[in-house]
């Protein structure tokens, strides 16, 4: 059985269709058909049912489903162990929302001069999501907010970043006592099950302030744009560039510098692939440091190319 024609069966089961699943293998739909046809034939059952545009698993594929997960794993990890002293294989990193436009590429782009022989996979999600899937082995490592409450000791984290909570106003509104403003305008507010929306709950119990809300949203991107469109204020962590395009905002610090959200790298102590996990902390904490120099040379090769 050829382990990519179970790794495709896998993608469009997790994926939902072969649309999907042919843009993260990097195929054409028509070819990740032909594998998940293969794989039917060698198992000797149908393991797909179309349903418009997209797919759903059949009985005897939902029954051997988490046993090819499983399976995966352990070819990627032998793969990982036989590679000796050159750190090689394949990574699969979680990344929460900001770090994907912020952090991640950069860390990227110094991974694939640096350990061109690894293949990172990048999982998107939110720190709550992502933080089971590390745990559970889905995931190699992520990157997220640090968590609520005490880790255990089967895992390991490095920080990378420290985001201190910033009052947003619009930037034609005079400037004021962020916590006056907090107390007295429209309040945007991040979803309170988000981590994040978790620290900002705390930071406005502490103040005392019970702000008028107007909207609660799970997305920093979408409340910094409605504050420029003068809906509200909002609290939020000043996370990394880019950000919205065309936004006046303006940033005022808050005292409180204890609510300010921590971005790290989590993974597994035991992980079978921790060599590749120590290799992308190195040029991680490497891009997070000079994040500057590495835009300013990739301008530079831009030119130097184009």
């Amino acid at each position: 059985m050829d382990t990519r024609f179970l790794d495709s069966f896998v993608t469009v089961i997790e994926s939902g269709s072969l649309a999907e699943a042919a843009r993260r293998l990097k195929l054409t739909p028509a070819a990740v058909a032909q594998r998940v046809r293969a794989l039917e034939n060698d198992i000797g059952t149908r393991l797909l049912v179309r349903s418009g545009r997209t797919v759903q698993p059949t009985e005897a594929a939902a029954a051997i489903l988490e046993r090819a997960r499983k399976f995966l794993g352990e070819v990627r990890d032998l793969k990982s162990i036989a590679a000796g002293d050159r750190p090689s294989g394949e990574l699969r990193i979680g990344a929460f929302q900001a770090s994907l436009t912020g952090m991640l590429p950069s860390i990227l782009l110094l991974m694939a001069e640096k350990y061109p022989q690894i293949l990172v996979h990048i999982s998107p999600g939110t720190a709550v999501d992502l933080y089971p899937k590390v745990l559970g082995g889905d995931l190699d490592a992520a990157i997220i907010a640090r968590p609520p409450f005490v880790l255990p000791k089967i895992c390991d984290w490095r920080p990378l970043r420290e985001e201190p909570l910033v009052l947003l106003t619009p930037a034609s509104r005079p400037t004021g006592d962020p916590n006056r403003m907090l107390a007295s305008e429209p309040f945007i507010r991040l979803d309170r099950r988000s981590w994040a929306g978790q620290l900002i709950e705390g930071y406005l119990r502490r103040a005392g302030i019970q702000p008028h809300e107007r909207l609660e949203i799970d997305s920093a991107p979408a409340i910094a744009t409605m504050v420029d469109r003068g809906l509200g204020v909002a609290l939020v962590h000043d996370w990394p560039p880019p950000w919205p395009e065309g936004l006046a905002l303006r940033k005022l610090p808050v005292a409180d510098s204890s609510f300010s959200r921590h971005v790290d790298l989590l993974w597994l102590r035991a992980s079978p692939r921790l060599r590749l996990v120590q290799a992308f902390l190195e040029v991680a904490i490497a891009a997070v440091r000079t994040p500057k120099t590495i835009a300013r040379r990739r301008v530079s090769d831009a030119k130097r190319n184009g």
